[in-house]
């Protein structure tokens, strides 16, 4: 079994093996993966099979460029864009844990297409159940900003409607920016009536705290780590990303409290 790996190893064209790590990049990007977490992935592939790879990632997309270390004309440069953005920090773990099992068990390029293709079709995370935990995480932000329980019941139907919306027009493949804006109007409606008919003792607790699922943390942080390693247009990407999320946050609860015409918030 190992002759037969190593034997598929020095044959692996550089397209296929292109084909393989543009696939496994873009999916990682997608997923919420930085760029240095992107490079270690993708070399452990690399030095397993004797391939000297440059990886140049963008929020859009990956460019990679595949060099045979056996053999210079076995080369290929290729580019691929990244499928939509959904968080799923699972993935990254699971194909880190991949990489590492190329690297010790000498897995051939058949098998991890094929471990590969069974990490990509695993489900995400059901829809309502992501809800309900991002109704009490709101919920829970309130109480930790002097709102009493009423505010936190607000709280955690506001964010679980508003994250309900955003899904639901995302389904429909509005524009992600535009879902954004939709699901910061309908929570802070949601919150805006508590507000008016004075439900709980700090109803501004609850329309401040009750949007905060929809700040786009994983873009912000990633975007400090790639600035750290020294991906700087990646993490230009990132910021310019997470600060136009922030922008349609503030546009959608900016028109929902002018339009129900709370001055005092």
């Amino acid at each position: 079994m190992q002759e037969y790996k190593d034997t598929e190893k020095i044959k692996i064209p550089a397209q296929r093996f292109a084909d393989l790590i543009l696939d496994i990049g873009t999916y990682l990007l997608a997923s919420g993966a930085h760029c240095g977490r992107l490079n270690s992935n993708l070399g452990r592939l690399a030095s397993t099979w004797e391939f000297d790879v440059n990886l140049s990632p963008t929020f859009k997309g990956l460019l990679v460029t595949v060099k045979d270390l056996n053999d210079p004309n076995n080369s290929i440069t290729r580019f691929k864009t990244s499928p939509p953005h959904e968080v799923h920090l699972a993935v990254l773990t699971e194909v880190s844990h991949l990489s590492w099992k190329v690297q010790e068990e000498r897995l051939s390029i058949t098998e991890v297409e094929k471990e590969f293709a069974l990490i990509k079709a695993k489900p995400n995370y059901k829809d309502i159940f992501v809800a309900i935990a991002v109704g009490f995480s709101c919920a829970g932000l309130c109480l930790f900003s002097f709102g009493d329980t009423m505010n936190a019941i607000v709280t955690f139907f506001a964010a679980f409607i508003g994250y309900m919306v955003r899904v639901g027009f995302a389904k429909k493949k509005f524009n992600p920016m535009i879902c954004i804006s939709i699901a910061a109007f309908i929570t802070t409606l949601i919150t805006g009536l508590g507000r008016l008919y004075g439900i709980g003792s700090h109803p501004e607790a609850a329309m401040a705290t009750a949007v905060l699922y929809l700040i786009p943390g994983v873009p912000l942080i990633n975007c400090v780590i790639d600035l750290i390693e020294g991906y700087l247009s990646s993490a230009i990407n990132r910021a310019l990303f997470g600060g136009f999320i922030l922008l349609c946050i503030a546009a959608g609860m900016t028109l929902c409290i002018t339009l129900m015409g709370i001055n005092n918030f």
